[in-house]
């Protein structure tokens, strides 16, 4: 009689250790989903869905970052089960360099990159030669070009992918424009504070995180047509998982998109 209430007790501790399992889904078993995020604005949207998220059964714990390389690599490593940090041309970058198995679990925002100067209230008034700080993350510089061009400041050539393009697919350049491509995004803000460079090109998530407001602080702010949504990315095989589904949904809600445009007054757009 004892071995039998021992089998059955232990079998018991089997069944609801499943239920806490992130593959399970359970609605009456709260699952656990951890995903990480850049602090601003992922961390803070992630920190909205916690309790919707939780009425469906899922338990969501969110581990924060400051780069753009560690997230990655935890999520491949299986430390994560999901990321929020990064668009779309820096996740194909990412597994095209590093051999990456992600898939795309949906895009959920859009951020859009702006110029910053404390040297000038415009980019008309930028002068020849002017040096132009950039981030040295390569999936990012066909945005910023095709930002300056959509300003008039250069020309690329004919016919180059715009989110794929470098500083040698610049063929006008009445400015004379020089740029440096030699920095750590995070590190972009404090040189803007410490009045380095002409004009520099920082990402609303670490201008957003510096107090800085994209909308009021810039000279000039990408479209919010932009191609570079932010994703919820995972390893292949975990596109269908109930509770990533569940964290899509919940984050593409018309409760969290509202709460983007409130917080961030259009310098964070949600993703159609």
């Amino acid at each position: 009689m004892k071995k039998l209430l021992v089998t059955t007790l232990l079998a018991g501790l089997a069944l609801a250790g499943c239920g806490s399992d992130s593959g399970s889904g359970g609605s009456e078993e709260s699952s656990t989903l951890k995903v990480g995020a850049s602090n601003v604005p992922h961390a803070i949207i992630l920190e909205q869905a916690k309790p919707l998220l939780e009425e469906q059964g899922v338990e969501l714990q969110i581990e924060t970052y400051q780069d753009y390389v560690l997230p990655n690599q935890d999520l491949e490593s299986g430390e994560i089960d999901a990321n929020y940090f990064q668009h779309i041309p820096y996740l194909e970058s990412q597994k095209k360099e590093f051999g990456y198995d992600f898939e795309n679990a949906g895009g959920i925002h859009i951020e859009p990159i702006g110029v910053y100067s404390k040297k000038y209230k415009s980019l008309s008034e930028l002068p020849d030669g002017a040096q132009i700080l950039m981030s040295n993350s390569v999936a990012d510089h066909g945005r910023i070009l095709s930002l300056l061009e959509a300003e008039g400041l250069i020309k690329l050539a004919d016919g180059v992918d715009k989110t794929a393009a470098e500083v040698k697919d610049v063929v006008e350049n009445p400015k004379n424009l020089e740029f440096d491509a030699d920095y750590e995004a995070a590190l972009l803000v404090q040189m803007y504070e410490s009045g380095e460079g002409d004009a520099l090109l920082i990402n609303s998530n670490y201008a957003i995180d510096a107090g800085l407001n994209p909308l009021e602080d810039s000279i000039a702010l990408e479209s919010s047509e932009s191609p570079y949504v932010n994703v919820i990315a995972v390893n292949a095989g975990d596109k269908d998982n109930e509770n990533v589904k569940k964290l899509v949904e919940v984050l593409k809600s018309k409760e969290i998109q509202d709460f983007m445009l409130e917080e961030w007054g259009g310098s964070v757009v949600p993703a159609e």
